[in-house]
């Protein structure tokens, strides 16, 4: 009743800007270059307008009469379509400019964009526009998304920023996400919206009350607007947003979601068609009390597992993280079967279980390695305090159901559809050894660093593993790389038998006794033992006799 009287209430507020003649304002939207890996983000050479201060008479404000609303007599019979909804309530001030303007020809000279985009939002757009609405948020905030992510839960950029709302980590654990091998919370959109509602309205209080440099704020961090204010106001100059000197990827923020604004304003003024959009909820919050493979869920809830995923982009691997959240979102119209049938399976079965014979010389993190679980799931499900292990001991391990290249949304799987994009240039695989960075490999191969960050889909500010495989594109091929070329490497785990040694099983499988060492933080010149369990990477095309 609360979101109904509310959206009567801003239908009064349209109606009356309506009555009045205003007019709206014209707007579009400039690349963020932090997104160029996303196919759905327009590209970084779109017009880039100037980005420094901007004299009063190059913007016009349209203020609105607060007072006229009462006047007006409306229709408040129920509306279905969601952007009416949004255009109805829509409450910050038109602003027209050449920032505005440039973003706005953008979108105009590229209607597939939008379409695709806002066909995207019809999952999420009625959960936003409810959350809005309970805490009477300007309903502009819905179309942040867009500018954010294109509504693309699993966007992630070179910023180490992730989901729809394109939250960083500091700031996703600053207002209470949970990230860690499991789940990431920036990916849930029941998560990240809560989250990233809460991060704005702390912003416009920041900010002062002021919307646009809050919005900018949610961008640039508000340090760097707060900054940019105090030396405006040190000159006796304006402190508003469009006098503000910030980066160029700010500048271009704010007018991006101005731009949107009045494209769903009034689409037909530039001759622009937007998709229905249908406000009614998309999803259930379904409880599932406990840890659950996703494949077991898909199959209950009688959809692809693919699907399952896309609503449920949060999870990481293969199953719902064990300490929770204990949900999932599913589509309206099967949240009632799927409890039903979630109900007839016991939640000792709700994962499969493997029995595993501890070897000598097996480490705990070896065997979460092999069965794509962590240390931390081991201990938990055989009541272990700390990590030491017996050997001939049994120990349970939950596995998935399917292979796990099955779950294509996992993290992993999403991964390597990235390393296997084919793109112009030279492949090579290249394995990361003790010390080195993003910065480092990207000056061995003479690449750009955020372009091997994205081949890879991860940042350059993500940590390296040592060991871990690195996709590099080059315009000439690397002399000697142990994977380049027509090389193909594989990752192997190697039991030590009795009598080898590091240089023999080195010689076996033509790498070096220093790769061996390095893959797997030991001595070369310790002697081994049998049973002991090596890493390595071999190029399988070299083990030919």
């Amino acid at each position: 009743m609360l979101a109904i009287i509310q959206r009567i209430s801003f239908s009064f507020r349209l109606q009356t800007i309506a009555f009045a003649g205003v007019c709206s304002a014209m707007s579009t939207a400039v690349a963020d270059p932090a997104y160029e890996h996303l196919t759905d983000i327009r590209p970084a050479t779109a017009t880039v307008v100037d980005t420094g201060n901007i004299d009063a008479q190059d913007h016009v404000s349209l203020e609105l009469d607060p007072l006229a609303s009462s006047t007006i007599a409306v229709d408040t019979a129920p509306n279905t379509d969601l952007l009416e909804i949004l255009r109805d309530g829509f409450s910050l001030h038109p602003v027209m400019n050449n920032r505005v303007q440039a973003e706005l020809n953008w979108f105009v000279r590229n209607p597939t964009y939008l379409n695709r985009v806002f066909n995207r939002a019809q999952r999420y757009l009625p959960h936003i526009l409810n959350e809005l609405e309970e805490r009477d948020l300007p309903l502009e905030l819905a179309l942040l998304p867009v500018v954010e992510s294109a509504f693309d839960p699993f966007a992630y950029s070179h910023g180490r920023a992730a989901g729809l709302w394109q939250m960083i980590p500091g700031t996703a654990r600053r207002f209470g996400i949970e990230q860690n091998w499991w789940y990431d919370g920036r990916r849930d959109v029941v998560d990240s919206t809560r989250a990233a509602l809460e991060y704005l309205e702390y912003l416009h209080e920041f900010q002062d009350g002021d919307w646009l440099n809050a919005i900018a704020s949610y961008n640039s961090g508000e340090g760097n607007v707060r900054k940019a204010k105090r030396r405006n106001a040190a000159r006796s100059e304006p402190t508003d947003f469009w006098n503000l000197s910030l980066s160029r990827e700010t500048s271009a923020y704010v007018p991006r979601l101005m731009a949107l604004v009045e494209i769903v304003r009034d689409p037909d003024q530039f001759g622009l068609t937007l998709p229905d959009i249908v406000d009614e909820p998309q999803f259930v919050i379904t409880d599932i009390e406990a840890q659950i493979d996703l494949a077991l869920a898909a199959e209950l809830a009688g959809i692809d597992l693919d699907t399952l995923s896309s609503y449920n982009a949060g999870n990481n691997r293969w199953a719902t993280d064990p300490n929770g959240p204990h949900r999932l979102i599913l589509p309206v119209d099967i949240a009632d079967d799927f409890v039903s049938a979630l109900g007839k399976v016991p939640l000792s079965e709700r994962l499969r279980w493997q029995r595993h014979k501890v070897r000598n010389g097996e480490a705990i993190s070896q065997i979460a390695e092999q069965y794509n679980v962590t240390v931390a799931t081991i201990r938990s499900a055989n009541n272990l305090r700390g990590n030491m292990i017996r050997a001939g001991a049994y120990l349970m391990i939950p596995v998935a159901t399917k292979p796990l290249h099955a779950y294509s949304q996992s993290a992993d799987e999403r991964r390597n559809r990235k390393q296997n994009k084919v793109r112009s240039g030279h492949r090579i695989e290249h394995i990361v050894a003790a010390g080195e960075s993003f910065w480092t490999i990207s000056r061995k191969y003479d690449v750009d660093m955020n372009k091997l960050a994205a081949w890879n889909g991860t940042a350059p500010r993500d940590t390296l593993s040592i060991g871990q495989k690195l996709v590099v594109w080059t315009d000439t091929p690397i002399a000697g790389n142990a994977t380049s070329g027509n090389k193909l490497t594989r990752k192997l785990n190697y039991t030590v038998r009795r009598g080898d040694s590091l240089y023999l099983i080195a010689s076996r499988f033509r790498v070096s006794v220093a790769q061996i060492a390095r893959w797997n933080n030991i001595d070369k010149n310790k002697i081994l033992r049998p049973g002991q369990r090596l890493t390595m990477y071999v190029d399988v095309t070299a083990q030919s006799s």
